[in-house]
């Protein structure tokens, strides 16, 4: 049962949304998922204040495994860059290491490899990305080629666009719901490495770059340590401190937020920007994990300025409340929480390590855990993931299917597809 009441607070409209939720869960309250609405300006701000539509927490189950330790060449996986699902669910799995372009059926059974390495027509050198466009046409970011190469659904070289070469990233190649792909591109050739302002190239697969929109700004300098000495500078950010993170939405619109509070907004086109906040505990960084990132970063930058000694803040106590966001194909938003740290290696094994590389190690790491939320602010749940998921390259969402690169205790690449297993 669903109760709708309306509040007025100091002009502003507030409404308080109750509704059933699928059970107790970790944030449900007598079983309810409650909600305030604000309009502040031009802004509309949609706040969990308890609950899911969920009840209680999800999980992955894995379904389908891409890779394996030892076996044909087409298994075995190194450097898993990108990959895309069509529409029926056939996985192209861009591998650098190689490099190529493979294709496996929806029961991960390898089909062929698409294009090889070179200059010519449907090959490439050094590939970026790869994506899936809405007629199942596969598009291929190819920038030290100087371009962007389309593939029918089988594989077979159709055309190729120009595409500006010299800079590449590893950030996906997003595509929308009406058939345009979007690459991370430099705005501001010629200036200095801190004047860089980055946004996304529109491009239109039948005639190549339409126009640019520039990544979302705000108004937040994150805490940094900085180095320098004649003709050299370098800077690098606080661990733990928080970070701008933005991505953008298959329904055609930005969205991101500065991860000192729990905040994300939709930059909708032609409609209000939609706001989504939620209460959040903070996670504690445990002395250990700040000590050795401290460690970390100084060793780094003394590598390449000796006697360089720390000269920003120290690290925080707690952490953001996320680390980085991204969309599912339907628009939903997935939110990456922090999350406690824990353990891969123990302190003998780290301290052997070390005087291997002559490198301090980097212990600790996080398992990932989301938020998700529909495109209108409706809290769906929490989502907890095996430890081996990956984040990057950057999942596929679709449905109640997962499509994620995992890494064994072994570091065997695989990618694998996991069902959302709700409760």
């Amino acid at each position: 049962m669903a109760r709708l009441v309306l509040v007025g607070l100091a002009g502003l409209c507030l409404l308080l949304v109750a509704v059933a939720c699928t059970g107790g869960g970790r944030d449900c309250v007598d079983g309810e998922w409650e909600t305030a609405i604000d309009t502040v300006g031009d802004t509309v701000v949609v706040r969990t204040t308890s609950g899911s539509v969920w009840g209680d927490t999800a999980f992955l189950e894995a379904e389908i495994s891409i890779g394996m330790l030892e076996g044909p060449d087409e298994y075995l996986i190194g450097e898993p860059r990108s990959f895309a699902i069509s529409s029926h669910g056939f996985v192209y799995l861009l591998d650098r290491q190689v490099p190529v372009i493979r294709m496996y059926a929806p029961d991960g059974t390898f089909i062929r490899d698409i294009g090889r390495e070179g200059g010519g027509p449907g090959e490439y050198k050094a590939p970026g990305a790869i994506a899936i466009l809405p007629d199942d046409r596969l598009m291929l970011r190819d920038p030290a080629n100087g371009r962007v190469t389309l593939y029918s659904t089988d594989g077979e070289y159709l055309e190729q666009l120009w595409f500006p070469g010299g800079f590449n990233t590893s950030r996906r190649l997003y595509v929308d719901t009406s058939g345009y792909a979007y690459s991370l591109v430099l705005l501001n050739y010629g200036t200095a490495p801190w004047e860089w302002e980055f946004g996304l190239a529109r491009i239109d697969p039948a005639s190549g770059i339409l126009d640019t929109i520039p990544a979302p700004k705000w108004d937040y300098q994150p805490p940094q340590i900085t180095a320098s000495r004649e003709n050299s500078s370098s800077s690098d950010d606080v661990p733990f401190s928080p970070d701008e993170c933005w991505s953008f939405s298959p329904l055609g619109y930005m969205i991101g937020g500065v991860s000192t509070d729990y905040r994300i907004d939709l930059y909708r086109t032609e409609e209000p920007v939609l706001r989504i906040e939620r209460a959040w505990t903070p996670v504690t960084v445990k002395p250990e994990e700040a000590e050795e990132r401290r460690r970390e970063r100084t060793a780094r930058f003394q590598r390449q300025y000796p006697g360089w000694k720390w000269n920003g803040p120290g690290l925080p106590d707690t952490k953001p409340p996320f680390t980085g966001l991204f969309a599912s194909e339907e628009g939903n938003i997935w939110v990456q929480l922090s999350e406690e740290g824990y353990s891969t290696m123990t302190e003998a094994e780290a301290l052997a390590e070390e005087r291997r590389t002559d490198r301090p190690q980097i212990r600790f790491t996080e398992p990932a855990a989301f938020d998700v939320f529909l495109p209108d602010g409706t809290f769906l749940g929490h989502v907890t993931t095996p430890r081996s998921f990956r984040t990057r390259p950057e999942p596929v969402v679709r449905g109640d299917k997962v499509w994620a690169v995992t890494r064994d205790e072994l570091d065997v690449a695989r990618v694998v597809r996991f069902r959302i297993a709700k409760p």
